[in-house]
């Protein structure tokens, strides 16, 4: 007897469907022989910090321990992880089949905490049994089944499980104890407000409000291009003006900012003869982009239609588990699996019925040509998001998902049609000494470009698609009208849901010192594909960012909390270098306990530091020195009625519940009562 242990249930129905399903149960699928069960997601949680602290500690009116220096850091001796009240029935049900089952099926989601939430119900059961893994990128029928055939032993993929046991550990350490420590602090220094810390969530609100102070702080640098129209026996073109290393008026961006030197170069080229010093026309190729990765949809969507990173991971969900028209979304990657070039016949063939708006482009793909997206060497333990077999209809799906699903396709589409080509001209000028350049672009052969709708890709270049004639080196060409154009530097652009996912992906590019910078590199990010857009959602229910419109910017009070705190716990480079060993952890060179005691390390140096002081946060509310409770001694908050005006209360709630009303900014210590 076989138990298959699944994610959710909607995964446990695709499973049983293939199985076939004879009965269904409460909490379980009867398959003949083999029985399918699930889970709710995780079914255990960390145990809270209450656990690991003295008894003596005195609680709250709500029955929790109150928060005390003293009591930090928190490191338990033994880690302790409890049921969820909500799952106690399902478990219950998953361990009498367990205690029933010859062999067990892993069958969890492809990643760290798929693996993590099958092994932890596992080994808290004790379970001795045969354990086997289910590993399935898409829910269709064909992709299930080939799973089903293709089952391995689990103890393949316990190091996924075990790297998101570490993650788990590590960021309850700092979430816990720094958010308690910096809380307390502020509380020290007069500021009543929770400090949220987290280990990937505060570098990336770093990352945030270091943009928009950047913003803020720009001033802008005029400047001078100078353009020129050219003329040539065989065509006119426009080409730039190339400064030279000892050019006068430059800055040290290499900038033209003397106007008069600008105005000066201007009449003193136009009408002149030049020559043509270099001429080049050479045939050019542009490669298939891409499949999706989870980063990469969002940026697109972002950008496009102004989603925000969870709605994005949500609707890619929504097509992967309740529609079954895309593969597994949480993925790193961008390539595909070789092997998965054969299903491309039975792919198209599915889009014809599911998305015959674009029939024509369907007919046009042809399942033979093979993009370099196909690439075992660079697929990692998922592939590129892509359609799958699976047979719908595009009408039951939301305008969103729609938007998202023709995304993927088109994306997919595009690996079957040939490479786009065009011819790249470059020609350099010498006119009295000065240089100019000049490039074009004419394009050859479409090739998949045809598949975008728009008529452009999602990573057009920006290259210039002027038509340059044809000439040879040596050949005379009159500068016929010069100019001079006038320009500014710009700000950087806020970050949106997009780039800031892209931000965190690509961590190396956002660190200014060079030593640091080197210390990382391509690939080294902050936070994975299936946890980042629930980091950038959580920053915003704290109240430390925001959306402006498609932008996001910085609060008054994620400002604050930035400015506080220390470069080691805001530097995205030591949270990289986490994410580095967390992934050394998953291929089997790193164990969990090595990692967890540098995390115990790093907590215990930032605890003595932050119990040692007190800061005042920006945004916080502030507790008044002046004003004081009559009944406790506790200072006293303004606040804000929710009736107009403002109100006093005790900074000692939920402790002491008093509060007075305000006059004129003080605190009214003798009202007047009504009769």
């Amino acid at each position: 007897m076989r138990v298959f242990i699944a994610e959710k249930p909607s995964v446990a129905k695709a499973i049983a469907e293939i199985l076939g399903a004879t009965n269904k149960k409460d909490g379980y699928i009867e398959c003949g022989s083999d029985y399918v069960t699930w889970c709710f997601g995780h079914m255990y949680e960390q145990a809270e910090p209450d656990v690991y602290t003295p008894d003596n500690v005195p609680r709250n009116e709500s029955g929790k321990k109150i928060w005390r220096e003293d009591d930090l850091p928190i490191i338990p001796e033994k880690w302790i992880i409890n049921p969820r009240e909500d799952a106690e029935k399902q478990l219950k049900t998953i361990r009498h089949l367990v205690e029933r089952a010859d062999t067990i099926v892993n069958a969890g989601d492809p990643d760290r905490e798929g693996q993590l939430l099958v092994d932890e119900i596992l080994d808290d059961m004790g379970c001795t049994k045969p354990v086997l893994r289910y590993w399935c990128n898409a829910n269709d029928t064909v992709s299930v089944t080939r799973a089903l055939k293709g089952l391995e032993s689990n103890d393949k993929y316990v190091n996924f499980g075990r790297a998101a046991l570490a993650r788990g550990r590590a960021d309850w350490l700092v979430g816990m104890n720094l958010s308690r420590g910096f809380t307390l602090s502020a509380a020290r220094g007069g500021s009543r407000v929770l400090l949220t810390v987290g280990r990937v969530q505060t570098p990336t609100l770093a990352l945030v409000v270091a943009r928009d102070l950047e913003i803020e702080n720009f001033k802008p640098i005029p400047y001078h291009n100078i353009k020129a129209v050219f003329k040539h026996e065989k065509g006119a073109f426009v080409a730039a003006w190339q400064a030279r290393e000892d050019q006068p008026g430059l800055d040290s961006e290499g900038r033209l900012i003397d106007t008069k030197e600008a105005d000066k170069l201007v009449a003193a080229l136009t009408g002149k003869t030049g020559k043509v010093v270099e001429y080049k026309q050479e045939p050019k190729k542009k490669y298939h982009p891409k499949a999706y990765s989870l980063g990469g949809i969002t940026a697109v969507a972002s950008s496009k239609f102004g989603y925000s990173g969870d709605q994005v991971l949500a609707i890619c969900q929504s097509l992967y588990e309740t529609h079954k028209l895309t593969s597994y979304p949480r993925s790193d990657s961008s390539y595909l699996p070789e092997s998965q070039h054969a299903d491309a016949p039975q792919i198209l063939d599915s889009l014809r019925v599911t998305y015959p708006g674009i029939s024509a482009l369907i007919d046009k793909a042809d399942p033979k040509v093979k993009s370099k997206t196909f690439d075992d060497s660079k697929v990692t333990a998922h592939h590129g998001i892509i359609p799958t077999m699976h047979k719908g209809n595009i009408e039951r799906l939301t305008p969103e998902e729609r938007n998202i699903y023709d995304l993927i396709v088109r994306t997919y589409l595009a690996q079957f049609y040939p490479v786009h080509e065009y011819k790249a001209t470059t020609i350099i000028i010498d006119v009295n000494g000065e240089t100019f350049g000049a490039g074009g672009r004419v394009t050859t052969k479409n090739g998949w470009k045809d598949v975008y709708s728009d008529g452009e890709d999602e990573d057009e270049e920006n290259e210039s698609e002027q038509s340059l004639p044809s000439m040879k080196n040596g050949d005379e060409i009159i500068c016929a009208q010069a100019q001079r154009q006038d320009a500014k530097t710009k700000a950087p652009r806020r970050f949106n849901d997009g780039t800031l996912n892209t931000a965190m992906e690509n961590i190396h590019k956002y660190v200014e010192d060079p030593a640091q910078k080197k210390l990382l590199r391509e690939g080294d990010g902050i936070g994975t594909s299936a946890t980042r857009a629930t980091i950038v959602a959580e920053l915003k229910k704290r109240g430390f960012i925001e959306n402006k419109g498609k932008d996001i910017i910085s609060t008054r009070l994620g400002r604050g909390l930035i400015a506080i705190l220390p470069e080691l716990v805001k530097s995205p480079v030591m949270t990289a270098i986490n994410e580095r060993m967390l992934l050394e952890i998953e291929q089997g060179k790193r164990d969990v306990d090595s990692f967890v005691k540098m995390q115990e390390k790093f907590v215990r140096d930032q605890i003595k530091v932050i119990n040692a002081g007190a800061i005042k946060v920006a945004g916080g509310v502030q507790i008044s020195e002046k004003y004081k409770c009559k009944v406790c001694g506790k200072g006293l908050i303004r606040r804000p009625s929710k009736k107009a005006g403002h109100f006093w209360s005790c900074s000692g709630y939920p402790t002491c519940k008093e509060s007075y009303p305000d006059i004129k900014g003080s605190p009214n210590y003798n009202p007047v009562k009504r009769a």
